[in-house]
């Protein structure tokens, strides 16, 4: 998901359009790349983990009895949409291009697309009125979620401290190291990134590290890419990222055991697409 929010509608890369003063489009250009290489290193990634989950003993059991409920299978397979599938295909197909060309913004495409597949696939108000609800709990507890983490950022961008601590990691970075300072934030964009929130990170840090990073002659457009690029990944593991919450939820696992496995996976995938990067030249040394 970290890797897949690297798009021109996703929050991270807009934020850093806008901190930039260029479009969202022509930085997703730049990034599609060290894209696809995070996109291989995930199906690595999950290969692997699937292998060490089989040796360990994973799928061997006779496994459990589940009893179905038929009621609610059958009310499943009412909902389905099989002879529409054409049509929901193209309605999707059509959602991105508007989306990646930037005719309209994000919300609105999304609402517009949402009411077109309401309206053929469920005709009837009260089953659309039905599905809304079911899915409206989901919805309101992220929203919850986004309050709290707001409030938690506001105070540390309020009284300062964002901004304290920002000036406390660079005092330590020596000044002939200066010209990598974007190479440097480039590896600890993940940890950053499960300190703050995103506004933080993007509005607060950021600026003041290209702001640094311009009195070494680094550009603005290579520190924001390195930033981007652990800030993503660190979308999955984030405290403060209502997602997480969700994704824990579904299955039923402590936030701190799924940080203290995911992390150094994360973090490892972050600093190989960083160095593609550099490969690639894309991000100037």
């Amino acid at each position: 998901m970290g890797v897949m929010n690297l798009l021109p509608w996703g929050g991270p890369v807009a934020r850093a359009a806008t901190v930039l003063g260029m479009d969202a489009n022509e930085l997703w250009h730049m990034l599609i790349p060290i894209q696809i290489a995070g996109l291989v290193f995930n199906v690595v990634v999950a290969v692997l983990l699937g292998m060490l989950a089989v040796k360990q003993g994973a799928g061997a059991g006779a496994g459990e009895e589940v009893e179905i409920d038929q009621k609610a299978k059958e009310d499943e397979l009412a909902l389905r949409r099989p002879k529409l599938l054409i049509y929901n295909l193209v309605l999707t197909i059509a959602l991105i291009a508007v989306l990646s060309t930037g005719i309209v913004t994000s919300y609105v495409a999304f609402l517009i697309a949402l009411s077109l597949a309401l309206a053929v696939n469920y005709p009837d108000l009260k089953l659309q009125d039905k599905l809304i609800k079911k899915h409206a709990p989901a919805a309101l507890i992220i929203s919850a979620t986004l309050f709290s983490a707001g409030a938690m950022v506001g105070i540390f961008d309020g009284t300062g401290m964002l901004t304290e601590m920002a000036t406390a990691i660079m005092s330590v970075i020596p000044s002939f190291m200066g010209q990598f300072i974007h190479i440097i934030f480039g590896v600890l964009a993940l940890p950053l990134g499960l300190c703050v929130g995103t506004d933080a990170y993007f509005y607060g840090i950021m600026p003041l590290v290209m702001e640094v990073g311009e009195t070494y002659g680094v550009a603005s457009l290579s520190t924001a890419l390195t930033m981007v690029i652990g800030k993503n990944l660190a979308l999955m593991v984030s405290p403060l990222v209502p997602a997480t919450y969700l994704a824990i939820g579904l299955t039923n696992t402590e936030l701190k055991d799924h940080m203290k496995f995911s992390i150094p996976i994360y973090w490892l995938v972050s600093i190989c697409m960083l160095v593609l990067g550099i490969i690639f030249t894309i991000i100037p040394l």
